[in-house]
Order: C-alpha cells, then sequence, then structure tokens
C-alpha cells in the first residue's frame, strides 16, 4: 500500500520524498487499515458472545454512540451518532457489544443507508427480537467539503423492523432518541 499513497503523492503534484511526505505512505497506510478493520471482524462472533436468556420484554436503547466512517464514494469521513432499539423475546445482548456492532459495520466503506440496515438486520438475525428500531444522524465530509459545500447539512437514516414499524413502539423509540 506504501507504494500505491507514493504514486498517488506524485499523482496529486507533490513529491513523496520532501520532508513533511516522507513517513505519509506509511502513516496513511496504517490509518487506512485502521479506519477499515471491520472487514476482518465477525458481526456474528462479537454479538453471541453475550447473548442471555432473560424474561424481560420492555425496550432496551442504546443511543448517541459515536460513528465514524468512510464514504465509499469519495472516501471522506462521515460522522455522528447511533441510537440502537430492540424488543426481546427471549435474549439480550450486552449493551457493550451493541456498540461494538456498529463500530465494525462503520469501519467498512460505507454508505450511511446500508450502515442502517446492516446493524439493524445483524440484531435481528442474531437475537431474533420483537423488533428492532434503529437510526443513525450524521455529518458528511463529502457534502461539506466538496461539491454542494454545504456546511450545516446532516442526513438521517432509520431502519424499523418487526414491531418498530409503526404504532406506539416506533413513536416511543423516536420519543426517546430526541429527549
Amino acid at each position: 500500500m506504501n507504494d500505491l499513497i507514493r504514486q498517488l503523492l506524485n499523482e496529486l503534484g507533490e513529491d513523496p520524498d520532501r520532508e513533511g511526505l516522507r513517513l505519509t505512505p506509511k502513516r496513511v497506510a496504517e490509518s487506512l487499515r485502521f479506519l477499515t478493520s471491520g472487514y476482518g471482524a465477525d458481526p456474528d462472533e462479537i454479538l453471541n458472545s453475550a447473548v442471555f436468556q432473560v424474561d424481560y420484554d420492555e425496550m432496551v436503547l442504546v443511543r448517541d454512540i459515536e460513528v465514524f466512517s468512510l464514504c465509499e464514494h469519495h472516501m471522506l469521513p462521515f460522522f455522528g451518532k447511533a441510537h440502537v432499539a430492540y424488543i426481546p423475546k427471549e435474549k439480550i445482548v450486552g449493551l457493550s457489544k451493541i456498540a461494538r456492532l456498529v463500530e465494525v459495520y462503520a469501519r467498512r466503506l460505507q454508505v450511511q443507508e446500508r450502515l442502517t440496515q446492516e446493524i439493524a438486520a445483524t440484531i435481528e438475525k442474531l437475537i431474533d427480537p420483537e423488533g428492532v428500531g434503529m437510526v443513525i444522524e450524521a455529518q458528511h465530509l463529502c457534502m461539506r467539503m466538496r461539491g454542494v459545500a454545504k456546511q450545516h447539512s446532516s442526513v438521517t437514516t432509520s431502519a424499523m423492523l418487526g414491531v418498530f414499524r409503526e404504532g406506539p413502539t416506533r413513536q416511543e423509540f423516536l420519543r426517546l432518541i430526541r429527549d
């Protein structure tokens, strides 16, 4: 990867051998490996290590989970907060594993819409809850730094599965993430 980044610097009109850039290929390669480390993680394995049988049937909500990802179209960052809720049938999952799941999918080249859906679908598949509610609110540097250059724009995406698709559960979830 270092050679590719050196070539990229050349293509941009830079001298990769100048003092400030000599270590840039190595630093960029390390950064990209970290920012895309989600490809090496198994989301099923992460959740399965912390699934518990519990007699609980009220909403479980983990909100304000920080999200940092790279847009797959421009490889520029987008960042914000994720809110994840589910209503268990017979199983719950460790709360920190929900945040970890968000991180695993965010550490891949992404579009926010897919990121939202992947997290909700994984929770649904692994613990079979009554439903899953998922909202991500993010700001995209590709919209701020290039193209339309809109500094105050944000994007909200949602995935509502099962009992979260409509009615009082959906309304309760949306109210709770706004409080």
